[in-house]
Formats: structure tokens, sequence, C-alpha cells
């Protein structure tokens, strides 16, 4: 049950928030052995994460039908990540970059690129200035986020930032784009889950489900607020000081 609370929290919160969720449960995987952690509860807390998204940005998936512009925009934005990650997936490359060493790097460099990033002019806004062009720049820059430690969000707002979007409109186009993407996560992990004849979903798979949701969803709304109001800078600090904590405890 614990292990269940605590899986669910690292999804709900690190999936949305600039910190990498990957590298979140790899270094929880890596020190902490985890009875429940199978692929089945993995699948369970991306559905979570997937329904939390389009819950809360309903009437924006609604505009998709009557804006489908929008939707293919946001559509474009995500297929490069989801083409790599497939790709880096079914060969395993993708094995060989999840390193602590590569996640300590990563985590520090990246929260370095934030910082920068966020001291661009606050100009653009979603309705009105993304283009296929940002669209385009923003999804190609995602493929960074297959590399444990750069974090999807993160670099979705990095670059959404660097071409002058508001820092909260940079969070939403980063939020739309997670939902083809967490689709596509989720819908990997089912056939995964049939291929192996695992599907019997058990209580904890459903309060797997629950709970990342509630997690997900409370991250969403809070983090929409928190930076309509500050900086990022809370978030750059935090990756920068794992990374220095991760770099001693690798290199010492």
């Amino acid at each position: 049950m614990i292990e269940i609370f605590i899986l669910s929290l690292i999804q709900g919160v690190t999936e949305f928030l600039p910190i990498s969720s990957s590298s979140h449960l790899i270094l929880i995987s890596e020190y902490i052995n985890f009875n429940n952690q199978s692929l089945s509860i993995d699948v369970s807390l991306h559905i979570g994460s997937f329904f939390a998204v389009i819950f809360y940005f309903n009437k924006e998936i609604i505009n998709f039908v009557q804006n489908k512009v929008l939707m293919f925009k946001i559509l474009l934005s995500s297929l490069p990540v989801i083409l790599i990650g497939f790709y880096l997936v079914e060969t395993g490359l993708i094995e060989k970059i999840r390193s602590i060493e590569t996640i300590a790097w990563t985590t520090i460099l990246f929260g370095i690129l934030l910082y920068i990033s966020d001291r661009f002019d606050l100009k653009k806004e979603l309705n009105n200035d993304f283009n296929f062009k940002s669209a385009l720049i923003i999804g190609f820059l995602q493929i960074l986020s297959l590399i444990p430690g750069v974090s999807r969000s993160g670099i979705a707002i990095t670059a959404a930032r660097l071409l002058n979007f508001k820092r909260v409109d940079s969070a939403k186009i980063s939020f739309l784009i997670s939902i083809p993407i967490l689709g596509a996560v989720t819908i990997f992990g089912l056939k995964n889950l049939i291929l192996t004849n695992d599907l019997n979903f058990s209580k904890l798979n459903i309060l797997s489900i629950i709970l990342s949701f509630s997690f997900s969803l409370i991250t969403i709304k809070y983090f929409l607020k928190y930076i309509n109001k500050f900086s990022l800078d809370v978030f750059v600090y935090y990756r920068i000081i794992l990374g220095i904590f991760l770099l001693i405890f690798t290199y010492l």
C-alpha cells in the first residue's frame, strides 16, 4: 500500500514538473526494492496521469474539435519524441543511457538551461502565437527528454520560453503535448501487458490509477497557479542540488 502511494506521488508530481519523472523513478528503483513496481503498475500510473491532464484541460480538448489546426500542431509537436522513444525502447538502446551519472549531469545542465530560458521576454501566447514552426522546434527538442534527467515537461517549457512564450502559456503547451505522449505510453504499455498475458488488473492497479490521477491533477492545478506569480528558480535550484548530490555519490 505504502509503495503504491509513493510511486503514485512520484509519477503524479514529477511527470508535470520540470524535474524529470524518469530520473526519479530510476533513482527510487535503484535504491529501494519495491515489490509492487511491475509493468502493470507502471502502466496504471501513466493511465492516471493521462486521465488527469485530459480532465483538467477538457475545455481545450473539446476546442480541438472546433480548432483542428491547434490539435494538429499538438500532435505534430509530440510525434518526434513518440517515434524516437519507440525506436529506443524496441532496440534496447534506452537502457544504455539510464545511468546515475547521466542523470546527474543532465539534471544540472538542463536546470541551468531552464534558468536561462526563464529570463526571456514574456510576450507570446498559446492561442495567438503557437504556430507550426514553434510546434516543430518544441517537438524536436523534446527528443532530448528521452535522456533521463532532462525532463519532458522541463525541455518543453524551456523551448517555449526560448521562443518568448509567457511562463503559464509555456506550461500549458507542455501539458497539452503530454496528452498524446502519455496516450502513446499507455497504449504501448497495454500492448506489452497483452503480449505477456498480464491483463489481470487488481485492486492495486485501480488504486494506482486513482492516486496517480489525484496527485497529477493537484500538480497541474497548483503548478499553473505557482508560475503565474513566481519564476521557475525553485525547480532550477532543486535540479542543481540533486545533480551535485548525485555527482558526489557517483564519483566518491
